[in-house]
């Protein structure tokens, strides 16, 4: 991929020296934000209002920041689009944005405010870190001029980008990341390329990225194969989609998948499905929220591992395809059909009996099922899918996914439409898929959009399987498989900056979490 064989032996290297001092375990916290929106406008607003905005959302971060660091907590992560929300365009965004400088240019803002010209939130939000002793992660809008003839430079002469700045505990800039993958974000710019942001702290090797990039493997993957973090700082505006993609399931998933650790912060609008934050370990999840009842923000605090590459839990590596690819599938009715997971066909087959052995295929990935229910609720119907391709309206990323979910009616031209309740308990399940891809993530997720932890492991022949006892009622039990080398290829970006769509981004936002994802 993109880091060169010098960086990451230098990556490797830095964890080695790291470890010498280095502290056990850190108190983590992140922080799910009801973002205080700005009034829809399709003109730009003075930067004196656009500072007046942020700085109305900042207080409400400011009081989380100080609670977390009374409690102990060594770092923070903020959710993205937390200072001003997310309905601009290129122009309406532009009061919001500061120059934020490259990190090696060792800056304290709260200390030397004026050194970069108007940076009045980064100097606020290095005071915040500098005063409570505390790593701070926040999501704002970082412009950088560019040169008007040449063509790649927008029209307005600025690159915007979409970004995560983090201050250490003296107030210092220590990291900058701009998104890559951005998800219908008109006011923002791709980067040039993927950048692969780390920094390094006594309790442990941090990686940063933003959201929709948790989808790629470039830097995602990347910052956890090749440059070893221990944890991975995550802010995030995430729609929830039912059956396979809420907040907490996915990130969860994502955590024990790729064996690291994930301080995931999202926003807070029960209106746009934007709930679910947490904190997760390689092993299982350490603490997570997710509301949907009220509008209120959300402090979550737990200790982490700061090396958990050493810790006597830390999971072993899974041959994904092991145990599926040594057995013949399970012999059955052929009563196979097609239904939809968003825009995804896949092919399904009903869980008819209380018990029992299923085999699924779709083009070269066969699911196996084998499960025991503590009895068969008369009104509810569970399927076991399997989907091999480019997934969603947009076809570009490549997804192979088994699943085993409750349908949300007993007519089966439902099975893969959301639903948030179940009944039905499973003594016992094991789900394997004869996957092409290594990047494999195990989901389970429970009635009323809850977690399971400690009620499942992946053994290292790629079986997700039920443990210590019963299960509680079950909405979905997946393995959700990307294959990055089939991804066709794109570069990502956002859609029209008029102010026509500019109106319509909530909708289209909306619309978009249930087709594309």
């Amino acid at each position: 991929m993109i880091a060169s064989s010098f960086r990451t032996s230098a990556a490797v290297f830095a964890v080695i020296i790291l470890h010498v001092g280095a502290l056990d375990t850190f108190i983590a916290a992140v922080y799910e934000h009801a973002v205080i929106l700005p009034k829809t406008t399709v003109t730009p607003v003075s930067q004196d209002d656009a500072l007046l905005l942020m700085n109305k959302n900042i207080d409400i971060l400011e009081r989380a920041i100080k609670q977390a660091a009374k409690q102990g907590a060594q770092i923070i992560v903020t959710p993205e689009d937390a200072l001003y929300g997310w309905t601009f365009t290129r122009e309406t965004i532009f009061p919001y944005l500061e120059d934020v400088p490259d990190p090696q240019a060792n800056w304290i803002p709260c200390q030397d405010s004026n050194r970069f010209g108007y940076t009045p939130v980064q100097v606020r939000l290095s005071c915040l870190a500098k005063n409570n002793s505390i790593y701070v992660l926040a999501n704002m809008g970082d412009k950088k001029p560019c040169n008007r003839h040449n063509s790649m430079c927008p029209p307005n002469g600025y690159y915007q980008y979409n970004t995560n700045v983090v201050y250490d505990a003296e107030g210092k800039l220590v990291a900058r990341y701009h998104k890559y993958h951005l998800y219908s974000e008109p006011q923002f710019d791709v980067p040039e390329k993927p950048e692969l942001v780390t920094f390094n702290t006594t309790f442990g090797r941090f990686g940063i990225f933003t959201c929709f990039d948790i989808f790629f493997h470039d830097p995602a993957v990347t910052l956890v194969k090749d440059f070893h973090v221990d944890t991975i700082l995550f802010p995030t505006a995430w729609m929830n989609v039912l059956p396979l993609l809420t907040a907490i399931e996915f990130h969860s998933a994502w955590a024990v998948g790729m064996r690291v650790n994930l301080l995931a912060a999202n926003t807070h609008n029960i209106h746009m499905n934007m709930t679910g934050s947490g904190i997760y370990a390689p092993q299982s999840p350490k603490v997570y929220h997710h509301d949907m009842e009220t509008e209120s923000g959300k402090l979550l605090l737990v200790e982490v591992d700061s090396h958990p590459r050493d810790s006597p839990a830390y999971p072993t590596a899974v041959n994904w395809s092991a145990h599926a690819t040594t057995i013949r599938p399970f012999p059955g009715k052929k009563n196979t059909f097609r239904a939809f997971i968003s825009r995804d066909a896949f092919n399904f087959t009903e869980l008819f009996e209380n018990a029992g052995n299923l085999t699924v295929c779709q083009k070269d990935l066969c699911c196996h099922l084998s499960y025991r229910m503590l009895g068969k609720e008369e009104d509810e119907v569970y399927a076991l899918g399997a989907f091999s391709g480019l997934h969603g309206r947009r076809r570009k990323e490549y997804w192979q996914v088994c699943t085993m979910l409750k349908c949300r009616t007993t007519n089966l031209t439902t099975c893969g439409r959301p639903v948030e309740t179940a009944s039905t308990r499973f003594e016992m399940f094991s789900l394997s898929g004869t996957f092409g891809t290594e990047y494999v993530i195990p989901e389970v997720l429970l009635t009323k959009i809850h977690l399971s932890p400690g009620k499942f492991e992946v053994l290292q022949d790629g079986r997700l399987v039920n443990k210590n006892g019963p299960s509680e009622p079950i909405l979905t039990v997946s393995l959700f498989g990307r294959w990055y080398a089939k991804d066709s290829s794109s570069i990502p970006g956002g859609t029209s900056n008029s102010a026509t769509t500019y109106l319509l981004i909530p909708i289209l936002l909306m619309i978009i979490a249930w087709q594309i994802l």
